[in-house]
């Protein structure tokens, strides 16, 4: 009996909790939560997003449209009303007082999501598989929002044939190849994962692009331009200074350096949990002010853009295609997998739809641009 008194306590807390982002139970709505199973609730009270996404996982719950509900949930900011248990709340101190993206540990978000399978990233990405949100400016479909991307990025930096360009965190090589391809430049690309190492030398053969198996710090040559998309957030809060005094060493004394980011709206030292335990080890997304803070007596901010709203169509059309293509794939994943990896896209589109994260373009130079830096868009 007190078992089941506990269970009817914690389900009347979720529910005057939901009710104010508009959410009920078993509602009728496509943002409402379906519970399968009534431990959901206290999971959901005390571990907060951690405990929602590990019973979604467990098919505890669902809802029509999880993007949707998340986008209410945060919007209601409902995440700053739940009091999570000590033992969760336990889990956010290592990232505090420890370096969880130290050099020696730079490979493990490589090894655990980036080399989870070429496969899976080819049949939910775009055709050049830019892992990295869209630009979405007169784009109809995702191929073309990602080579918007690339053009603007390619745009910004002003590049010109016969430069040399350094990319940090370079993916599958879909910009090494479009910039070499299109602007006539070299590229250097970096990063952790042998996967897109191996993946990125294949597609670029021919080209004046070399990948290396490289963490940013054992960088020390120069360049005329830097890029960097999608990588900062792998860095961390102990290392952003480390990481843009390489840049900074790296890049001539006339050139530019663009950073492609998500953006926290606010500064934070730990970890999304769930992110943290089953996506991204070690991710932690940087704050303006981080940035800033970052970037002083290294760089002059010539540019900010902002177009976060461009993430949240680039995860549902990610979505879309991982969603048509599981088929395919399913074999070589745990059973757990299809609904772990839903959550996530879903749960980050609702994200950028709530104005939670954002996604900035950020141009800088070391001494700045003495005619003015003419931006695009």
């Amino acid at each position: 009996m007190k078992g089941l008194a506990m269970k009817n306590r914690y389900k009347k807390i979720a529910e005057e909790i939901l009710e104010l982002a508009d959410v009920k139970i078993n509602g009728s709505n496509p943002w409402d939560i379906q519970v399968h199973n009534d431990n959901f609730y206290q999971r959901a009270i005390t571990e907060g997003e951690l405990g929602m996404g590990e019973s979604y996982m467990a098919d505890w719950w669902d809802a029509e449209k999880v993007d949707e509900l998340i986008f209410r949930i945060l919007r209601a900011k409902l995440d700053e009303k739940i009091q999570r248990k000590f033992s969760i709340l336990i889990r956010l101190i290592p990232a505090a007082l420890l370096n969880l993206q130290s050099r020696r540990r730079a490979f493990i978000v490589g090894e655990k999501h980036y080399d989870l399978g070429n496969d899976l990233f080819q049949h939910m990405l775009d055709k050049r598989m830019n892992y990295s949100c869209a630009y979405w400016k007169d784009a109809q479909n995702l191929d073309e929002a990602q080579e918007n991307k690339l053009e603007l990025i390619c745009r910004k930096l002003y590049l010109k044939p016969g430069m040399r360009v350094l990319d940090i965190g370079c993916g599958w090589g879909a910009f090494g190849k479009y910039a070499a391809e299109k602007y006539h430049v070299e590229v250097v690309g970096i990063t952790v994962s042998k996967e897109q190492v191996e993946h990125g030398r294949k597609l670029c053969q021919g080209l004046p692009v070399e990948f290396r198996l490289l963490d940013y710090r054992g960088l020390n040559e120069k360049f005329d331009r830097i890029v960097s998309v999608g990588m900062i957030e792998h860095v961390g809060y102990k290392n952003h200074r480390t990481f843009f005094e390489v840049a900074n060493r790296c890049l001539n004394d006339d050139g530019l350096f663009l950073l492609h980011t998500i953006g926290n709206i606010k500064s934070v030292n730990s970890l999304s949990l769930f992110e943290h335990k089953y996506i991204f080890p070690n991710g932690m997304v940087p704050s303006i002010a981080q940035i800033g803070k970052a970037i002083e007596h290294l760089f002059v901010m010539e540019d900010w853009h902002s177009f976060g709203t461009d993430y949240y169509k680039t995860l549902l059309a990610w979505f879309n295609n991982f969603d048509k293509n599981w088929v395919k794939i399913s074999s070589k994943y745990p059973c757990h997998f299809y609904r772990m990896w839903k959550y996530y896209l879903l749960s980050a589109a609702g994200g950028f739809k709530a104005v939670r994260n954002q996604l900035w373009q950020i141009v800088l130079s070391k001494n700045g641009v003495l005619e003015g830096y003419r931006f695009v868009r």
